[in-house]
């Protein structure tokens, strides 16, 4: 029997000019998408794009490797947390268009996206924040959608297109697990503007870490910067006795030494605390629900460090 490997050690990048017509693009199921995108978008699209983004400061995308481990919650928890300032105006684009919980979360379930001569109007939470997803556009939220990759590369170019934002300063964009079309595309439809970076999203066991670590690997290849790492489900503490359990053991040093390793930051830790769930199943956000609970806390220090980040950033620009 032949035997069949993928090596990503050699994979030219998707920015490349060899981009899906290189050796090692031979058998990557991703091949024919990174030979079509290898040229770059069509101009006037890519002048299209550049012109909506124009007037949008920060992008921050999330990543996760796996589902399930929080990405969502966080991205939702990071857009209230940045609206918290009323100064800022902020967007949320949920970009999981197989399983979109964003409108769920942020207690939009049932709003409809309404289209006017400026494009597709964003749903509102505050005035100050407001949201798009695919999930607005279902009949119901038990709608499957069952597209293929074109299609979704599609709507999220229209999403990237046609939303009218308006002025806005941090532009969050929550992904689907792992790296696949949409984040291939997501990464080529922005480089007619600019990402901060991106913030991926962790568990502190080796299961979950295995899959950050080629997410990592993805953010270099696309030369995507990273601006760190979460790790979710940090631990439990007892609400009585005050006790710190870990429900999902550390047993390889968990995101703090997966970041030592790889020289990434670690934002921070959030412990597993259920008003977390129950905040987002009600459409409400855990920061104000339940302000002094030590995940709070932890969120408030991971979105003042991403702040920092995206200012820091924005001076570097200004350098240049």
């Amino acid at each position: 029997l032949e035997h069949l490997s993928l090596s990503v050690a050699d994979c030219p990048g998707t920015g490349s000019a060899q981009a899906g017509r290189a050796a090692a693009c031979q058998g990557c199921p991703n091949q024919k998408l990174c030979a079509a995108g290898a040229t770059g978008p069509d101009p006037a699209e890519a002048a299209a794009l550049r012109e909506r983004l124009r007037c949008v400061k920060h992008v921050v995308l999330v990543l996760s490797g796996k589902g399930g481990v929080g990405k969502s919650t966080f991205s939702a928890i990071l857009a209230h947390g940045l609206a918290a300032d009323e100064s800022k105006q902020v967007a949320l684009l949920d970009i999981d268009i197989c399983g979109p919980s964003i409108p769920k979360m942020m207690g939009l379930e049932g709003e409809q996206v309404h289209q006017s001569g400026s494009g597709w109007s964003p749903v509102y939470v505050e005035e100050n924040l407001g949201v798009m997803s695919v999930g607005f556009l279902l009949g119901s939220p038990d709608d499957a959608v069952i597209w293929r990759g074109p299609k979704k590369n599609g709507l999220i170019k229209q999403f990237l297109r046609d939303v009218d934002w308006g002025e806005i300063d941090y532009l969050i964009i929550d992904t689907p697990p792992g790296t696949s079309d949409e984040h291939l595309s997501i990464v080529q439809y922005l480089g007619a503007s600019h990402v901060d970076g991106a913030v991926i999203i962790t568990t502190p066991q080796e299961l979950s870490l295995q899959d950050v670590r080629k997410e990592i690997n993805f953010c270099h290849k696309v030369k995507l910067p990273i601006i760190g790492v979460v790790e979710n489900m940090s631990g439990f503490i007892c609400p009585k006795c005050k006790n710190e359990s870990q429900i999902f053991p550390p047993t390889t040093g968990g995101a703090e030494k997966m970041c030592q390793n790889l020289n990434v930051s670690l934002l921070g830790k959030v412990p597993l605390d259920p008003q977390i769930g129950k905040s987002c199943d009600k459409g409400q956000s855990v920061l104000s629900e339940a302000p002094e609970s030590p995940a709070t806390s932890s969120y408030r220090n991971i979105i003042q460090r991403i702040q920092e980040y995206c200012d820091q950033h924005t001076q570097e620009e200004k350098i240049i």
